[in-house]
């Protein structure tokens, strides 16, 4: 749904800093006006609630009409918008490009067309640098306008050069705009299917992306050409699960920054989210040292940058560093340790409720929820799982759903409710097969809750030992491995037929898992 002014006017003010709120006053204050007394207050009002309610408005502003309303929200939304535009000027490089486009627009109608050739040549070169492409060319076709329609005598050949740099820099915003579209596809395509599920799905998504790819030389791309490129081929391997190859153009994506560090603090939410992906790839692969060390990186920028960012910056930050710590925890089988993690992270999504899509407070969910079960408390995991499987939004979110029901129905199991678990198993298989997610693993744990729920404790150690068998056999089939990505049910199992905890026998894993890797440094 599509947001309306009052909206978008709320939302707006809910954002603002006290900085940004204390230059709004002195700005207002600075232009005067009729008006600037009603709408500083309908700004007053709705700062102090916290969820929108226009009625306490009118109560509040005794002398504003209903009519005026609509009008007055619109007037304040202006202002406040042309105020943030002076404070961030400095802070967004675009801005300030367009701004002095702005002034050299201003010169060229005051016939002061020199001066204004000049304005449009020193801010070129800041385009040029901070890779602006579309306000490059826009620079350059308003030089081409003055020098065609005025004798400046500027630089010989000039005609020549300008044309030369406009179709230069229109021939990469074409390539980029390829590229670009390329990954949102590719980006699409895995919301849309997720991992491949079997061989059919793999091709069907291999030839996509090769139907898909412009030939462009990488050495001959831009920076932002070589960001796009690197996303679409690592949101292809992501798809296929070749977690390797995702690790490859995720390092590729940040070591552009190395190349190019000015990138870091001038599109800081680009460089934070390659990070995030590379994070992201040496999970998968459970490469420990290199992930801590991706991990610092990341922590280090954002405590060095923090101070400068904007909400949008905070957030994806939150979301990132976070993400990280959990899949830390995950790493180390230090689940109870995680759980501090916690109050922070429900701290955070509360704080940016309003700027959070769904997807990605079911991840967090999921992922506490895990760190819960893994802890032992299975009372709680559930609690976090059923805000995922209540959660009504369509398709959104289908593997988290799916994998949330399953680590649902193992949980009930801990906490010994089999008369509760002979219906939900029904009522899972039933979501599963409408979802057409139903895959061997899931078939496997779903039948052996099914037939071992009321088993002796001696048959029931020997269920576990052939249901850990079927499943290392069924992990070895390619595109079963997408369920292992969600659940580690060898780790809930091997803690099953040994005795020890989930959380004792992934620790074991890792410290193993350490040793082996110092032994052959």
């Amino acid at each position: 749904m599509a947001s309306t002014p009052t909206d978008q006017l709320f939302k707006l003010i809910k954002t603002l800093t006290k900085a940004e709120k204390r230059s709004f006053k002195l700005y207002v204050n600075r232009i005067g006006g009729s008006e600037t007394a009603k709408f500083i207050q309908l700004f007053d009002v709705l700062d102090k609630q916290r969820e929108y309610d226009e009625e306490a408005i009118f109560r509040k502003i005794p002398t504003l009409k209903r009519s005026q309303l609509s009008n007055l929200k619109r007037h304040l939304l202006s202002q406040l918008l042309t105020s943030l535009r002076l404070i961030h000027i400095s802070k967004y490089i675009d801005i300030e490009i367009r701004e002095q486009i702005d002034y050299a627009r201003i010169l060229y109608g005051k016939g002061l067309y020199l001066q204004a050739l000049k304005i449009l040549d020193r801010v070129k070169k800041t385009a040029r640098e901070a890779h602006q492409d579309h306000l490059h060319l826009e620079i350059v076709e308003f030089e081409k306008l003055i020098e065609s329609r005025h004798i400046t005598r500027s630089i010989e050949n000039r005609a020549e050069e300008l044309t030369e740099e406009a179709q230069r820099r229109g021939e990469i915003i074409y390539r980029t705009g390829l590229l670009s579209g390329l990954a949102l596809k590719m980006y699409g395509l895995y919301i849309k299917i997720g991992h491949i599920r079997d061989e059919a799905s793999a091709r069907q998504v291999d030839a996509f992306f090769k139907q898909n790819v412009p030939p462009i030389p990488l050495d001959d791309m831009t920076f932002f050409e070589k960001v796009y490129w690197n996303q679409a081929h690592m949101w292809y391997n992501y798809i296929l699960q070749n977690f390797p190859m995702y690790f490859r153009y995720a390092t590729k994506w940040v070591e552009l920054f190395d190349q190019f560090p000015d990138m870091r603090t001038k599109d800081p939410d680009l460089y934070m989210r390659g990070l995030h992906h590379l994070l992201g790839s040496l999970f998968y692969l459970g490469d420990y040292e290199r992930f801590c060390k991706a991990y610092e990186q990341l922590d280090g920028f954002i405590q060095e940058q923090e101070a400068g960012f904007n909400i949008n910056s905070r957030i994806q930050a939150f979301l990132y560093r976070n993400t990280a710590r959990i899949n830390k925890h995950f790493m180390e089988g230090t689940f109870t340790d995680g759980l501090k993690v916690v109050p922070e992270v429900e701290k955070g999504l509360e704080a940016f409720r309003m700027h959070l899509d769904s997807h990605r407070v079911l991840v967090f969910y999921y992922k506490i929820a895990c760190l819960y079960f893994g802890s032992g408390d299975n009372d709680n995991a559930i609690d976090y799982l059923n805000r995922i499987i209540h959660y009504k939004a369509g398709s959104l979110g289908e593997d988290i759903q799916c994998y949330a029901r399953i680590l649902h129905l193992i949980a009930h199991y801990e906490l010994g409710h089999y008369n509760l678990l002979e219906y939900l198993v029904k009522s899972v298989y039933r979501f599963l097969v409408k979802m057409q997610e139903l895959n061997a693993v899931q078939k496997e744990i779903l039948r052996f809750l099914r037939r071992e729920l009321y088993s002796h404790p001696e048959r029931l150690r020997e269920a576990f030992k052939d249901l850990r068998d079927k499943l290392e056999q069924i992990s070895t089939q390619p595109y079963e491995r997408r369920s292992y990505l969600y659940l580690d049910i060898s780790s809930w199992l091997e803690a099953k037929i040994s005795g020890r905890t989930v959380e004792e026998v992934v620790r074991k894993k890792f410290k193993q898992r350490q040793m082996e890797a110092r032994l052959s440094a």
